[in-house]
């Protein structure tokens, strides 16, 4: 599904307009960014929790000429679903 389609399912279900849809769709991604940033998790019961984990530096290969590289530390996030979510999707 792309945003496109989203904002367009997100319109109907909530019986507003795309244009409407598309503004709350940008302030819930900024929002979740914005706290994902300051403290590091977000939950929401029945959907899931985002995190952000630290993922630290390694070795990985080059698989087109098979070179050892160093790959950096750096913060990734993860997202768990909860059980009502996961529940919907069996």
């Amino acid at each position: 599904m792309t945003k496109a389609e989203l904002i367009a399912v997100m319109a109907e279900e909530a019986d507003i307009t795309k244009a409407a849809a598309a503004c709350a769709l940008e302030a819930y991604t900024m929002a979740v960014a914005k706290e994902l940033k300051k403290s590091g998790k977000l939950g929401l019961v029945g959907f899931g929790t985002f995190s952000v984990v630290k993922r630290k530096a390694r070795e990985g290969r080059n698989p087109q000429t098979g070179k050892t590289i160093k790959i950096a530390a750096k913060k990734v996030i993860k997202f768990k679903a909860g059980k009502a979510l996961a529940d919907k999707v069996k």
